[in-house]
Formats: C-alpha cells, structure tokens, sequence
C-alpha cells in the first residue's frame, strides 16, 4: 500500500514538473532571425537569378528606414549590394538588383549576375543581417543545371563555397 502511494507520488510529481515547465515555456519569447535565398541558374542567358527572402521589421531595422516610405527600395538595394558578393570560379561578379517587393512580414529582394557559362566552384559572402541580429542565420540554396546544393552562413561563418 505505500509502495503504491509512492509510486502515484512520483507519477503526479512528474506529471506536475512537466506541466510546470510547459506554462513558463508559454511565456518565453524567442525571435527567430533568418533569411532565405534561392539561387537559379538560367541556361539560356546565362544568368544566376536570387531571390531572397527576408523579414520586414528586421531589414527595417538594420537599414533604419520605414519599408512604407518612397526610399525603403533604395536602401534595401544599397544594403544587399553591401552584404551579398558572388565568385563564380574564383572570379568576383557584380550583382544587380532588380527590385523588391514588401508583402506583410516579407520582404523580397531580387537581383542576379550575367555572363556566367560554366560553374565549376560558386563562392558567395552573405552577412545580410548578420550585424544586426547576432543569432541570424542565412540560407542560400542553388539549382545548377539539375543539382541542388544548400549553403547556411551565421556570425563567424560569412563566406561558404560549392563545387559542381
């Protein structure tokens, strides 16, 4: 009979433990810093088009500009030419935006490099938000010629390379 009450005890101890640790959880709150970037290699032109995914307020943040204002597009510009470079085989390409667009809680950026051929190593340094929010983590995944390969950057680890 006391083993028994022993064990009903432990079971509603445990039972309470959990219980106690799932309500603090509840009032625990974690932002989550990232963005993503999908990188698509057009045959045709030559072409490496990104597409990169960010949040609204932490862009906003960083740029320290208001994403409904006029120069919000300028200024995103402006900070992905700064925190984004391309090497295709060694050799450094210029990027050129192409627009963004604000949607709610995303912003999407667009940009791409020309007069890519052959890609035999694609380096690329991407610090987009990483001076900002110092858990923020980046992910560049890149279709080439039906490969897919996926590149993550955080504080510490900025520039990442692939081979084809």
């Amino acid at each position: 009979m006391i083993v028994n009450l022993l064990i009903k005890m432990k079971k509603l101890l445990y039972i309470s433990g959990i219980l106690t640790f799932f309500v603090l959880m509840s009032f625990m709150y974690v932002d989550f810093f990232s963005s993503m970037t999908k990188v698509d290699y057009i045959d045709g032109s030559k072409t490496l088009k990104f597409t990169t995914k960010m949040n609204t307020s932490h862009i906003s943040d960083a740029i320290k500009i208001n994403p409904n204002t006029a120069g919000f597009e300028a200024e995103v510009k402006k900070y992905v030419n700064n925190n984004f470079d391309v090497f295709v085989n060694g050799s450094p390409k210029t990027i050129t935006f192409t627009g963004s667009q604000v949607s709610g809680e995303t912003v999407w950026v667009y940009f791409e490099t020309g007069g890519v051929s052959d890609i035999n190593t694609l380096k690329i340094k991407n610090t987009i938000l990483l001076s900002a929010f110092p858990k923020q983590i980046n992910l560049v995944n890149i279709a080439y010629k039906g490969s897919q390969k996926t590149m993550n950057f955080q504080r510490g680890k900025e520039v990442n390379e692939v081979s084809f």
